[in-house]
C-alpha cells in the first residue's frame, strides 16, 4: 500500500510541530522544511486545523502550533482520514469493470489487509513518532536551529 502525498505530508507536519517547542513556524516554513510545495502544505494544514490537530494563526506573532489533540492523535486514525475508506484496487473503475468482480475473493483479502495495516497504526500517536531519535533529526533541520 502506498500513502497519498497529502497523508505523508500531514504526518510530517505534525511531527515537525511536535518538536517545535515555543516556536510557531509559518506554513511556508514548514513546507520548506518538508520540501513540499507551499500550496500543497497549505491545503494539508487547513485540513489538520479543521480536524482540531493544530492551530493556525495569521499575521505577526502567528504561526502553527500543535494542539493537545494533535499530540495524542492516533496515526491510524489520521491515515484513515486522509486516505479515505476506498478499496486498495478499483474493481469497478473505468469503462470496463473487472470481469472477475462477481466471484473475486481478492478484493475482500485486500480490504482485510488494509484494515490490518490501519489497526497496526491505531495505537501509535504523533508524540510516539516524533520522539527520539526522530526528534533530534527534526530539531536539526535548518529552520529549527
Amino acid at each position: 500500500m502506498r500513502l497519498l502525498r497529502s497523508t505523508d505530508l500531514a504526518l510530517r507536519v505534525l511531527m515537525r510541530l511536535a518538536v517545535a517547542g515555543e516556536s510557531t513556524p509559518a506554513t511556508r516554513e514548514v513546507a520548506a522544511d518538508m520540501d513540499a510545495p507551499y500550496t500543497h502544505a497549505a491545503k494539508v494544514v487547513a485540513e489538520l486545523q479543521h480536524m482540531g490537530l493544530l492551530d493556525a494563526r495569521r499575521g505577526r506573532g502567528g504561526g502553527l502550533t500543535l494542539t493537545t489533540k494533535g499530540r495524542t492523535a492516533s496515526v491510524g486514525a489520521l491515515v484513515r482520514a486522509f486516505e479515505g475508506d476506498g478499496d486498495v484496487v478499483d474493481c469497478e473503475g473505468g469503462t470496463t469493470p473487472c470481469p472477475l468482480s462477481p466471484a473475486c475473493r481478492l478484493r475482500g483479502a485486500l480490504r482485510q489487509a488494509q484494515e490490518a495495516f490501519f489497526a497496526s497504526l491505531d495505537p501509535v500517536t504523533i508524540a510516539d513518532i516524533a520522539s527520539e531519535p526522530t526528534a533530534a533529526l527534526l530539531l536539526g533541520m535548518p529552520r529549527m536551529r
